[in-house]
């Protein structure tokens, strides 16, 4: 059914109907389930463009190799991390990611 809307001046819209020859319409089968998506498509798409809205960004509990103290660090950090005990640097800025220096561990922290 397709619904047309035309204006008659003052008195408002009228809403008329057609009717659609659904005989010559053909039945299209959809390639992907669009209710179910892929989580690994669903990962690749722009944070925006996804089903649900989701940040690429995570906060992470990073270990310091040399004296196991823990500090908290944002996953796109634009300076230098460095420990609080032993003034290690734990990780550097990049374009994106902030990479972490070798023998440090990390764990995404639970939202």
């Amino acid at each position: 059914c397709r619904t047309i809307r035309s204006h008659f001046g003052s008195s408002g819209w009228q809403i008329s109907r057609h009717s659609a020859n659904r005989a010559s319409v053909p039945k299209v089968d959809m390639d992907i389930d669009l209710l179910n998506p892929d989580a690994k498509e669903e990962k690749c798409k722009h944070k925006l463009k996804r089903m649900i809205q989701s940040p690429n960004s995570f906060f992470m509990d990073v270990k310091c190799p040399g004296c196991l103290q823990i500090t908290t660090v944002f996953s796109h950090a634009q300076t230098v991390v460095l420990c609080g005990n032993c003034n290690m640097m734990l990780c550097q800025p990049t374009g994106g990611l902030a990479r972490l220096t070798e023998g440090c561990s990390f764990r995404r922290k639970a939202d």
